[in-house]
């Protein structure tokens, strides 16, 4: 997907927004919205964005666990579910 080819200035938008939000919704590629020759903003249709939250999650995660892993804070599954069995039973 080539970045450049989606790039339109404010005023298309303005003038061809029902037409937008369908493209973005069809093709799901992002279009890159400029104010003054410079870019501004990007769209995304709904199910993209909603993946990529999803995905960024995902990937704070896995940065938390590589933190703890760095740091030592680590302990053997056995244990880990040891301690949680027992704070279930009281």
């Amino acid at each position: 997907m080539k970045l450049t080819e989606q790039v339109k200035p404010i005023s298309y938008l303005k003038a061809h927004a029902p037409e937008v939000i369908r493209d973005l919704a069809e093709h799901q590629r992002p279009m890159v919205i400029t104010l003054h020759g410079e870019a501004k903003a990007v769209l995304q249709d709904i199910a993209s964005f909603e993946e990529t939250q999803e995905t960024l999650a995902l990937l704070k995660v896995l940065a938390l666990t590589g933190k703890s892993v760095a740091e030592g804070k680590i302990e053997p599954a056995a244990d880990a579910f040891t301690r949680i069995r027992a704070r279930l039973k009281s």
